[in-house]
């Protein structure tokens, strides 16, 4: 008879939390009308906008707790010259041509003067960009993620932050996709491996301790 699933896990030590750090950033991934518009080809539907609305509450938290708030977004030439094989496999990925409504930031979100834009062309917020070395400079030691989609684009910044020596922490309210059952499915791998679950609410009490920890040290 085959394990079952969480005791070969369990075996494997997976799943194991993780400490932490003192200097948190909220990293939001991609939150484009493209996902949100029911006539765009990216439409993700409820699963997507739940994750918005948490969004929409986490960003004014962090910033309200000292915490930085970067963004990213999806950018390229019209036509797609600088979006290389990834634009080529996946067609719908003109919905993020420069100038075009589904390309912009989705209502509700807007980026501050304090808070960062990384503008990217791939899955990943780190490749290509200068999101490490400007969190680096800035001491950050563990990444909070909200974005979508959560197979897509949450998935490859979460391997990449992790992978570039941040204590990594997915917001899995804050995260969206248009099927159950691949956010699911890599919710749970991105769990067993690479980072920790938690809620809009733990997120936010974590973001205040920070801060009440920062006002004491001052």
């Amino acid at each position: 008879m085959a394990e079952a699933l969480d005791s070969n896990y369990a075996r494997a030590g997976y799943h194991a939390r993780q400490s932490w750090g003192r200097r948190p950033a909220l990293l939001l991934i991609d939150f484009a009308v493209a996902y949100f518009d029911e006539g765009a080809p990216l439409y993700g539907g409820e699963n997507c906008q739940a994750a918005l609305d948490h969004a929409v509450r986490l960003a004014p938290a962090a910033r309200a707790a000292g915490v930085p708030v970067v963004l990213t977004e999806v950018k390229y030439q019209p036509g797609g010259a600088d979006g290389g094989a990834f634009y080529a496999k996946v067609p719908a990925l003109s919905c993020f041509d420069a100038g075009t409504e589904t390309q912009k930031l989705a209502p509700g979100l807007s980026v501050e003067p304090d808070d960062i834009l990384i503008t990217k062309q791939y899955p990943s917020a780190f490749f290509g960009t200068s999101l490490a070395a400007t969190l680096k400079w800035m001491n950050i030691d563990t990444l909070l993620l909200a974005g979508v989609t959560t197979s897509g684009c949450v998935r490859a910044t979460c391997i990449d932050s992790i992978s570039n020596g941040f204590v990594t922490l997915v917001v899995e309210d804050a995260v969206g996709d248009r099927a159950e059952e691949p956010h699911r499915a890599n919710l749970f791998d991105m769990s067993a491996k690479y980072a920790d679950l938690v809620s809009t609410e733990t997120a936010i009490e974590y973001m205040q301790q920070i801060q009440k920890n920062h006002d004491k040290e001052d």
